[in-house]
């Protein structure tokens, strides 16, 4: 034990030698300027060099990640290894019959010109030619076209005397409706939702947006009570119960129902699965990780535009689009649960199996010095509850800032879809280019994440949706390519903020209450486009341009007052997130007293200290996980079996 301890000084001399020896060539290159006296350095110029920022942080965020001791064994695990492959893999159907979804009420409920029935003229000659029959029985308007909700008065007349003396008296129709000129069956003219029941379909809107509005609040709480692994289960089913199943109703009140259903299990699944990447992924796979699975999203709407296009009744686009969620079933055996839920729930044993199985399939060993550090949660985590969200001054800020953002999203998207819809633009073109251009949006992310971080990244393309929604308000609709081209371009930035907003969300929540969070601000999402939908059938036309301007001016304001999280630990309790937030509330004074004492030395002083702690703690065992395998941690079954 001695030799140890002696090698172990023995290398500590000689790193602390070997960065002295770097110091001073590096006092020696700046010899050139003239030392700073102690006056100077009460006042230091703020000349941060991006290189400095950059170690700054870099040595920042390793300190963060030696400290979090699941990174470590998540890092031993494989950081991106088959096993968070398939991961990630596993969320690209459900992603795409999200969008599906989500928007098939685009196409289910098309434009349809109605016209009365009139058959009681067939009795009087049935050789009539539909043309003959509405020429006969139906008025028509100045500009020579039939009326759409008008018929004439029957008559018991033959048919010579109808042609000759014609008919006068208009009433509304009496045996419902015909469609000469549509080609495909819609919700339109299956229950005849026209003629004053056109109101109807603005009623599928609100129950959808109030089905996301309860499923936010619900399942939320929901995943940090009973895992990511059953609230995922518990989405796909409602998927397979009230989207696939919207294809046998009877009646449209019984569409309404499963349209607030499926948007239910839609927030669901989506505040679960990303709940799941974000504990299961380490760095810069986490984000990468969220984006692509958004990306899917966006294919998803190419996917329900497509087949919009080619298949003739609605009924069809819900079963030949929603039948792959079918295969799902089989994420019951294939779906993993997080190992920091169950840690953070008491569960240490299910915990170590799941990760000494995620290290079977990425063919890693985890030393058993490191499964022996995971220590169970104290009183206060288990404690945790929505009503921390009010007592915890850290997360009730978060909630609030992150819930404006949220809004604001919400709000400039579902404004910037209907001011596209108000434009007469084909419904196909509407869905199919910012489904295109959303690819690519997302995956600009991945750059401005790595450059700029997660604050500054939301920052950017939330303000430069807002400003295109901005401008869309305000603009003329006589310049109508120019609205056109702005509405690509703010969805295109939205639609970038989206997944940032997800990334920078889940990694300032607590995981005991990061679905729960998640679920928060997702309420705001789901008022904004509740207040656009209201806005926008209202004659007001400076209330919208104001609502986007001030949720504008609010959110870009809250952006730059949140902590950065890019390369922190990710905060499991209560505890760590206030420690978190004091620690990257400090970072300016940090940052100076680094500056005027030497940043390199203090930096590689910091580096070396840590990690001789770290040497310290790993030097009593060597042992691996093959002996967590005897316990049962490492077979290659699937742990929620046991």
């Amino acid at each position: 034990m001695r030799g140890l301890w002696k090698e172990q000084a023995a290398f500590t001399g000689s790193v602390s030698s070997q960065v002295a020896t770097g110091n001073n060539c590096k006092v020696k290159k700046r010899s050139r300027h003239p030392p700073t006296s102690s006056n100077q350095l009460e006042a230091p110029e703020h000349s941060h060099s991006p290189s400095q920022e950059m170690l700054l942080h870099r040595s920042r965020a390793t300190e963060a990640q030696q400290d979090d001791k699941f990174a470590n064994i998540l890092d031993v695990v494989g950081e991106f290894g088959t096993f968070q492959r398939k991961l990630v893999g596993l969320t690209f159907i459900p992603n795409i019959l999200l969008a599906f979804f989500m928007f098939a009420d685009i196409f289910t409920f098309t434009a349809q010109k109605p016209y009365c029935n009139t058959s009681w003229i067939l009795a009087v000659d049935p050789n009539l030619s539909e043309a003959q029959q509405l020429n006969l029985t139906l008025p028509r308007e100045p500009n020579g076209s039939f009326q759409t909700c008008l018929m004439y008065l029957p008559v018991a007349w033959d048919l010579e005397s109808i042609i000759q003396f014609g008919l006068n008296h208009t009433e509304s129709c009496q045996d419902g409706w015909i469609y000469p000129e549509t080609k495909k069956r819609s919700l339109v003219n299956e229950f005849d939702l026209v003629c004053g029941k056109d109101r109807d379909t603005e009623g599928v809107q609100t129950m959808f947006t109030a089905g996301l509005l309860i499923g936010s609040l619900i399942f939320g709480f929901v995943s940090d009570k009973l895992g990511r692994y059953a609230t995922i289960l518990m989405s796909l089913l409602g998927l397979t119960i009230f989207g696939f199943g919207a294809a046998f109703v009877n009646t449209f009140h019984q569409y309404l129902f499963f349209r607030f259903g499926v948007s239910q299990a839609l927030v669901c699944y989506a505040i679960s699965s990303v709940c799941l990447a974000t504990e299961w992924l380490i760095g810069q796979h986490r984000a990468h990780a969220i984006i692509l699975e958004h990306c899917f999203f966006s294919v998803g709407v190419m996917y329900l535009t497509g087949l919009a296009y080619t298949l003739p009744h609605w009924r069809l686009l819900f079963l030949v689009g929603g039948a792959p969620v079918f295969p799902l079933i089989s994420y019951i055996w294939i779906v993993p649960e997080s190992p920091r839920w169950l840690l953070m729930k008491g569960k240490l044993e299910k915990a170590k199996q799941v990760l000494c199985y995620a290290a079977s399939v990425n063919r890693k060993v985890i030393p058993l010095s490191l499964l022996d550090k995971l220590q169970l949660p104290g009183k206060k985590v288990t404690k945790a509850s929505v009503l921390d969200f009010y007592n915890n001054t850290h997360l009730r800020k978060v909630t609030l800032m992150m819930g404006c953002v949220w809004f604001a999203v919400g709000y400039s998207y579902f404004t910037l879809s209907l001011k596209l819809k108000d434009l007469g633009v084909n419904i196909h073109f509407t869905q199919v280019v910012p489904g295109i251009m959303e690819v690519p949006a997302r995956l600009c992310c991945i750059f401005l994440l790595e450059q700029i971080g997660r604050k500054w990244s939301l920052f950017a393309t939330l303000c430069h949706g807002c400003l295109m929604c901005f401008l869309v308000l305000i603009l003329p609709s006589e310049l109508k390519s120019m609205i056109v081209l702005m509405v690509v371009l703010g969805e295109f930035s939205l639609a970038a903020s989206v997944s940032v907003f997800f990334i920078y969300t889940a990694e300032l929540l607590p995981t005991v209450l990061r679905a729960t969070g998640l679920g928060l601000v997702s309420l705001a999402w789901a008022s904004g486009a509740i207040s656009s939908l209201v806005i926008s059938h209202q004659k007001l036309t400076l209330l919208p341009i104001f609502l986007c301007w001030v949720s504008a001016a609010l959110a870009l304001f809250f952006c730059t007052l949140l902590p950065e999280t890019q390369g922190q630990a990710l905060p499991d309790n209560l505890e760590h997130c206030f420690l978190q937030t004091r620690n990257m509330a400090e970072d300016p004074l940090t940052e100076d007293v680094v500056l005027m004492d030497g940043t390199a030395e203090v930096r590689n002083r910091t580096i070396r200290n840590s990690t001789i702690l770290k040497a310290d703690s790993d030097i009593p065992s060597n042992a691996s996980c093959q002996d967590a395998s005897l316990q049962g941690g490492g077979k290659d079954t699937d742990p929620r079996n046991d």
